[in-house]
Parts: C-alpha cells; sequence; structure tokens
C-alpha cells in the first residue's frame, strides 16, 4: 500500500496536522512538532498530547503513516564542542517530543561540517545519533540525504552509509530519500533505466530495510548542481514520469511518501495524480 500527503502545517496546535492532511485527500503526512526555526518550545501538555492522538485516530492514521521533520537549526556534525551540545540537546528534545505523541520515526538532515573537516563530522554525527537514541526509546532517527549545498554532509549514499555504519544502534537508524536533493546531488532517475540504477545503489550501499520515508519533489536546480531548491511535480528538471516509477515500486510500499513541492495548493490534485499512478502499477 502507498501512504502518500505533504508536509502540513500544524498551526493552531499539532491536532491540526492530521485534519489538514484529510482535507487534502492524503493517506500520509510530515509535520513539525515545534517551531522550526526556534530552539525552544513550550512543553507539550496532557491535553496536547491527548488531543494530537485522538485527531489520529478521528482521521485514521498510524505512526506508520507521519514523518514528523526536526529543527532546521539542529547540526549534529558542528565542529564546536558547545554548539554541537546545544544541538544534540535540541535533537533529543525533538524525539521526546515524538515519543509523547504516539509516533515512531523523526526526520532529520545529518548537519554540515563548517571546518572543511567532514570525516570529524561523520563521526560526530554518528556519536550524537547514538547518545540520542540512548536517551529516547522507540523512535527511529531518520537520516535525509541532501543536495550537498554548502558543506552539508549527506548528498551521497556513501556518506549516509558511513554514519549508519558508526552508529552502534543500527536497527534503530532509517533513510528518508528525497527526489529533488537526489537529483541536484547527481542520482538521476528521469529513464526507467537511471532510476533503476539509482535505487540499485541504493540498495546496495544502504538497504531498502532502512527507507523509512520519501519526500516527493520536483526539482527547479539542475541535475549536479547541489542546490536545494524545489518544484511542484512535473513542473521542473526531473519531470512527472519519475513518480510513476516510484509509486509502481513495492519498495517504497506502506512507507511515507511526502509532498514538499512548492504550492501548498496543488497538493489536493498532486497526491490524486500519485494515487492514480499507484493504481496503474
Amino acid at each position: 500500500m502507498k501512504f502518500i500527503g505533504a508536509h502540513v502545517s500544524a498551526s493552531g496546535g499539532l491536532f491540526n496536522a492530521p485534519l489538514n492532511a484529510r482535507d487534502i485527500g492524503a493517506s500520509a503526512f510530515a509535520m513539525f512538532t515545534k517551531n522550526q526555526r526556534q530552539w525552544k518550545a513550550s512543553p507539550l501538555t496532557a491535553d496536547d498530547i491527548r488531543a494530537f492522538k485522538d485527531s489520529m485516530k478521528t482521521c485514521g492514521y498510524t505512526a506508520a503513516q507521519v514523518l514528523p521533520h526536526d529543527s532546521y537549526l539542529i547540526n549534529l556534525g558542528n565542529p564546536d564542542r558547545e554548539k554541537r551540545k546545544k544541538s544534540l540537546g535540541s535533537f533529543i528534545h525533538e524525539l521526546e517530543r515524538v515519543s509523547l505523541l504516539g509516533l515512531d520515526r523523526l526526520n532529520f538532515h545529518p548537519g554540515a561540517y563548517l571546518d572543511g573537516d567532514p570525516e570529524a563530522a561523520l563521526l560526530f554525527i554518528a556519536e550524537g545519533i547514538d547518545e540520542a537514541l540512548h536517551a529516547v526509546e522507540g523512535v527511529f532517527a531518520v537520516i535525509e540525504n541532501t543536495a550537498g549545498q554548502g558543506s552539508a554532509l549527506g548528498r551521497t549514499f556513501e556518506e549516509i552509509a558511513a554514519i549508519i555504519e558508526h552508529v552502534n544502534q543500527k536497527e534503530r537508524v532509517g533513510v528518508c530519500l528525497d527526489t529533488c536533493h537526489a537529483f541536484a546531488a547527481g542520482y538521476d532517475i528521469r529513464s526507467r533505466e537511471a532510476y533503476e540504477e539509482t535505487m540499485s545503489r541504493f540498495g546496495n550501499l544502504i538497504g531498502f530495510d532502512k527507507l523509512m520515508g520519501m519526500h516527493l519533489n520536483d526539482a527547479k536546480s539542475t541535475f549536479e548542481s547541489r542546490v536545494d531548491r524545489h518544484n511542484s511535480l512535473g513542473k521542473g528538471n526531473i519531470g512527472l514520469e519519475p513518480f510513476k516509477f516510484i509509486m509502481q515500486d513495492d519498495r517504497t510500499d506502506n512507507i511515507p511518501l511526502i509532498l514538499e513541492t512548492i504550492v501548498p495548493e496543488l497538493w489536493p490534485e498532486e497526491i490524486a495524480v500519485l494515487k492514480e499512478m499507484a493504481k496503474n502499477e
């Protein structure tokens, strides 16, 4: 089964996220559990948690259909010890929020090396993941591939595999594959052959048992540009056809397939198109 949705707003209360997802015809959704551009957040109250869980039940969603995303401020690869410690504390806090809400995964960008030492940063990221997983039970840390803009790590499947390799609790680490980021990083999916080659590389280096979500985005950025610029499906340099490959691939069953395309008003239409593609597999 395909779980298809979008990154919806939780404005006005986290309980609104499932409602907003249902309103656009989504069978999955992503959300922030706090303001993604601020370090601090008010603690979740018992009423907040109850309202969210009630909304999930009312709308018919399970944890397997939800892919929460952490703050953009977090950088587990920061070479500055105190700043890295601050990021780790925030990451643990976000894992705790996810757990309290009854969800089971947290999607995050691995981080950036900043000082010209990517190998050290990969180790810092792995160490941070381990510390966070030790602090919070029952939640998977889901690494998102990046376009490789600036000093961002996670551009290549090799870098993601290296992070996982150095995590002791590997069984609690997953991966979210973003189509725009992959394309901008140099992984082509525009033809059936290119798609199969890219997915084969992912399977060989990381493994499909680690695939716990996807972001389905077309790209304003060009191939191998290392620039992260999303576009609406079929409006960018990837085109619409590759999303049919994803919808017809049983390796993407039963994980959240999330739109982060740039025109939210088009999400109901895009979801309907993806559902139609999935029916014709």
